[in-house]
């Protein structure tokens, strides 16, 4: 048990510069404080003291502004940066080395019993205010850009950004450390827009050259 917290602790120096001491970081980071909660609610969630378990999440909600259900299976190294406003459903599954910014959604689309939740691979990040919703699965080594809505499937190794999200970017190249830079994402849209001013610029030209032999 010892050895987990320690590994806990340290992930949160590995991945965000502002942590100081030990102690600051067991005394003021919520995210870490949520994931502790939510080992103690899981495993009573998984040994059949769910009203207990609910509590226990519902405690941790109101002290850590994160909401994780009970029944999310969680990771190691799972690491949630600044927190407030985290929703993680019940059916919810995030695999290793998994970063995530306040704000984001883990969330259903069905009233129906069931895996509901998306699936979320190993050393994915994804970035503040994002929503990927349903049963979708996210590929390992995937970085889901701030404010993206996530509906499908995606692939490994795949950026995505918009609403609603779209590969934007896929190397193959597996990282060989997490990249937290999901601020530094290619918009789509800017890139359409210059290939229209592109074309637009090739057609001015064409133009020009056609009155010049019109002239002649």
């Amino acid at each position: 048990m010892f050895k987990r917290l320690k590994e806990d602790i340290e992930t949160v120096f590995e991945r965000d510069p502002a942590a100081r001491s030990v102690i600051e970081v067991i005394l003021c980071y919520p995210g870490l404080h949520a994931i502790w909660l939510h080992r103690i609610a899981h495993w009573l969630w998984n040994h059949n003291f769910k009203l207990l378990a609910r509590l226990i999440s519902h405690f941790s909600r109101w002290f850590t502004g994160i909401e994780i259900h009970p029944g999310a299976k969680i990771g190691r190294r799972f690491f949630i940066d600044h927190g407030m406003g985290v929703v993680i459903g019940e059916t919810a599954e995030i695999g290793d080395d998994v970063t995530i910014y306040h704000q984001v959604t883990l969330g259903g689309t069905s009233t129906k019993k069931g895996k509901r939740h998306p699936t979320i691979g190993n050393n994915v990040v994804i970035g503040a205010g994002a929503k990927i919703l349903g049963p979708v699965k996210i590929g390992d080594n995937c970085k889901i850009g701030a404010n993206s809505v996530v509906i499908k499937d995606v692939p490994p190794n795949s950026t995505v950004v918009g609403i609603p999200g779209k590969v934007v970017k896929r190397n193959g190249i597996k990282p060989t450390k997490v990249d937290l830079e999901h601020g530094k994402l290619p918009d789509p849209v800017m890139e359409s827009l210059k290939q229209m001013l592109d074309i637009i610029h090739d057609l001015e030209l064409e133009v020009k050259s056609l009155r010049k032999e019109l002239k002649k």
